[in-house]
């Protein structure tokens, strides 16, 4: 790691400074299930042979100077304080995915230990008897797309013990689909495009931040919210499922097949908890996390460690809002698809991730980190739902020379009742939503309204691609 006394201190990078503000504090989680039983050390090992351990963001301690500004002081790492295995099951009774979902739900509203100035923001619990590892890591060290990409430089694959996982295509929420170039009046118009739908859909994102919220439905959360006991339960999808809906409407993508799961899933959700509590056409508005890194997707860890600024470590993320209108079932669940596709390709037209992404970081520089974290927290109470997605490794990868069997993410509450965080690892996708307990009383079967939904849509597409044969 080189000498400690040549390292200066490094001050943090304003999205950092973000997430360690009060009212929006957060932790991501990572869930990796093992097929055999853990290995302590073996595990210590295998975490300290990552790229990651390596990485000054992990050998760093969070320390504050006399003006309160928050510093990076570098430190030796001591394996032993990071990595904590616990022995015995979380809860009697319970299934594994049970058990290690009600422990991640528990430390969502909750994270002692991981604030302290004592050692680097960043832990590991080994939950013996479920053989799942959970990653606790502080947002400040950086965001998904980061974090993931550094744990995949530490794994190999199963088939081939020598080779890195194979990096897939990015699931960003706003990969912009290429349309061939054209003659010189569509590039004017796909120009006036942009600013038209960037103009609209940044008046409301500011509007969103005072005093603009969605009605109020089974669903909803709030301020405070985030500060209410949580649940957990996951989503199960097949990517071939997901293809094979997106391949029934012109264009479409896997994130609009999402969104579209998520759609009919909420909506299914509604009908069967509060039936005629929510009006036709109710608006019910959902934030999105988007990468805006120039490389789409998973990032190789070299480039991360480079000082491209436009692929730097870190927080390099902006958020959109994706508003849903509430309707009764409509026949045909492939409707619900085209609805989302027409949705995100106007916000594929737009500017506003990274508008929000400049005007946070323009708040924090001028207005402080109290005041810009007061502005984010108000989106989220003025909204409904977050969703977050990563592309994750295509084939079954191992850590340690132990098998993963599934990669899972949450992070800590928000005002929103309900936060899903997708993953998708060896042709699955799964969905952990996280919950306000006292709000949404069943994710469990919120999670079977998400996979109804896809199968229903899976069965309209193979009936409407059959027609056309």
């Amino acid at each position: 790691m080189g000498s400690l006394e040549n390292c200066s201190d490094e001050p943090l990078t304003p999205e950092g400074r973000l997430f360690l503000q009060k009212e929006m504090n957060q932790v991501i989680y990572c869930a990796i299930g093992m097929k055999q039983p853990l290995d302590v050390d073996a595990l210590k090992l295998a975490i300290q042979s990552c790229p990651m351990y390596t990485h000054p963001r992990f050998c760093s301690l969070l320390v504050r100077d006399s003006a309160g500004r928050e510093h990076w002081r570098r430190t030796r790492v001591e394996i032993y304080r990071h990595v904590v295995p616990v022995h015995g099951p979380i809860a009697e009774g319970l299934s594994d995915e049970a058990a290690v979902n009600k422990f991640l739900a528990d430390l969502s509203t909750d994270s002692p230990g991981l604030m302290g100035d004592d050692k680097p923001l960043w832990d590991v619990h080994l939950l013996m008897a479920h053989q799942c590892m959970v990653v606790r890591i502080h947002h400040a060290l950086g965001d998904g797309i980061s974090l993931i990409s550094s744990f995949l430089a530490g794994s190999r694959l199963v088939d081939d013990p020598e080779a890195l996982p194979t990096i897939g295509p990015s699931l960003s929420m706003m990969k912009r689909r290429s349309d061939g170039g054209g003659e010189w009046w569509k590039a004017v118009v796909r120009v006036l495009e942009v600013v038209w739908f960037t103009v609209v859909f940044v008046v409301e994102f500011v509007l969103r931040t005072m005093w603009v919220s969605d009605q109020t439905t089974p669903v909803s959360g709030g301020a405070g919210v985030e500060l209410w006991p949580r649940k957990l339960a996951t989503a199960r999808f097949s990517l071939e499922d997901m293809k094979v809906v997106k391949s029934a409407v012109a264009n479409a993508t896997i994130n609009d097949v999402l969104f579209g799961i998520i759609s009919v899933g909420l909506f299914k959700y509604i009908d069967h908890q509060s039936p005629n509590a929510v009006r036709e056409g109710t608006r019910i508005t959902g934030v999105a996390v988007v990468n805006l890194r120039e490389q789409q997707g998973l990032q190789e860890l070299s480039n991360l460690m480079k000082g491209n600024p436009g692929l730097r470590w870190g927080n390099k993320f902006g958020i959109i809002l994706l508003p849903v209108h509430y309707s009764r079932s409509c026949g045909d669940p492939l409707e619900y698809l085209r609805k989302a596709k027409s949705m995100m390709d106007r916000k594929k037209k737009s500017l506003e991730a990274h508008f929000s992404y400049k005007i946070g970081d323009m708040a924090m520089t001028f207005l402080g980190a109290h005041v810009a974290s007061l502005l984010n927290y108000r989106i989220f109470c003025n909204t409904t739902f977050s969703i977050s997605n990563v592309f994750g490794p295509r084939e079954e990868i191992t850590f340690g020379g132990n098998p993963i069997t599934y990669i899972r993410v949450t992070t800590s509450s928000l005002p929103h009742a309900l936060t899903m965080h997708v993953v998708s690892y060896a042709g699955r996708a799964d969905m952990q939503i996280l919950v306000a307990k006292d709000i949404i009383h069943d994710p469990d079967f919120l999670a079977k309204c998400f996979e109804d939904a896809l199968l229903e849509m899976k069965a309209a597409a193979s009936t409407a691609l059959n027609s056309k044969k």
